[in-house]
């Protein structure tokens, strides 16, 4: 999927969030869909806690937050219980492969990727060892080497931006996110 792709309504059960299902997409308010990778990765986790924090921002921006891995709804519970947002479990990949998520070597192998693995591994081993998080699995029937994406949704289900990363850490910020919001926004309203 690419932008002014048309995203088919449906309703995705949860494994934590503030509701048991979220619509995607949402009606009356931009969806934010992003792809990580498996339960526990210490990279998504660095990641997620910048959007954790700032989720009363994107909340206050129109923006539903909704975050698909490919590890089982169980797996996936051990992780991300306290999350304020949609995470959802697509252990068979089906919405990646809707959406043409892949998985490459370039993954990990990016330098570019190296210092946000780093810093993840640093700060994922210290939250391990204060019981704030847990390790993933050692296996992980999908691989380790999947890209995030991000799509931007409006209300009626069309794809007004995305963005497909090169490597383990190319999603968007939250700020990107928040300006992407705020120029989608203006052009419809």
């Amino acid at each position: 999927m690419d932008v002014e792709s048309r995203v088919p309504a449906r309703e995705l059960a949860t494994v934590c969030g503030p509701v048991g299902a979220v619509s995607v997409p949402e009606p009356g308010r931009l969806t934010h869909l992003q792809f990580r990778r498996f339960a526990g990765c210490p990279v998504c986790n660095l990641h997620l806690r910048s959007i954790e924090r700032r989720h009363d921002e994107i909340r206050a921006a129109g923006v539903t937050e909704v975050v698909v891995f490919h590890s089982s709804a169980g797996e996936l519970r051990e992780h991300v219980a306290r999350l304020p947002f949609a995470v959802i479990a697509d252990p068979d990949k089906l919405l990646y492969r809707e959406f043409g998520v892949e998985s490459a070597p370039r993954a990990l192998l990016s330098p570019r990727a190296w210092g946000p693995i780093l810093a993840s591994l640093g700060r994922g081993t210290v939250r391990v060892l204060r019981g704030l998080d847990r390790l993933p699995k050692s296996r992980q029937p999908q691989g380790r080497l999947g890209l995030p994406a991000d799509f931007l949704i409006d209300p009626a289900g069309t794809v007004v931006a995305c963005k497909f990363g090169e490597h383990v850490y190319d999603q968007w910020s939250v700020d990107e996110l928040l300006a992407l919001a705020r120029e989608k926004r203006s052009a419809v309203g």
